[in-house]
């Protein structure tokens, strides 16, 4: 049983409209964004907070993709774990286009047996003038 996946962490900053809010909208993108990568979807659960604010977390057959925004500061954070022949990073490229943010973090990392070690840093990403890379779990 091959137990490897793709764990993608991402933050987004300064979201432009008030799609965070909205839990519709955003169970709605979720759902795209795991459609997206090849995921195939089992169910969803999602809730939103008084006054404001959404989590949810879309059950897909390769794992899970999960979310909680707060409006109030324009940000959300999402975390997608998937294993299998699914491509996260189209997941990333769709919620980009849905938030609109002003920046972004993403932080990948490789997850399962068959690895020297179980958990390792592939990928970190932000998009500032502060950007820093690191691969090969440095």
């Amino acid at each position: 049983m091959d137990t490897r996946g793709q764990h993608l962490l991402a933050e987004y900053y300064g979201c432009r409209n008030r799609l965070l809010n909205d839990k519709e909208s955003v169970e709605r993108l979720l759902r795209d964004a795991a459609v997206a990568a090849g995921a195939t979807v089992v169910a969803t659960v999602f809730h939103r907070f008084a006054p404001q604010g959404v989590s949810g977390v879309v059950v897909i057959e390769e794992s899970h993709l999960s979310i909680h925004t707060w409006p109030e500061a324009g940000y959300a954070a999402v975390d997608f774990y998937t294993c299998g022949d699914c491509f996260p990073e189209r997941a990333h490229e769709t919620l980009m286009r849905g938030f609109e943010p002003d920046r972004a973090e993403l932080l990948t990392v490789t997850r399962g047996l068959g690895w020297e070690r179980s958990l390792r840093v592939d990928q970190h990403e932000f998009d500032g003038p502060w950007a820093v890379q690191a691969s090969n779990g440095e």
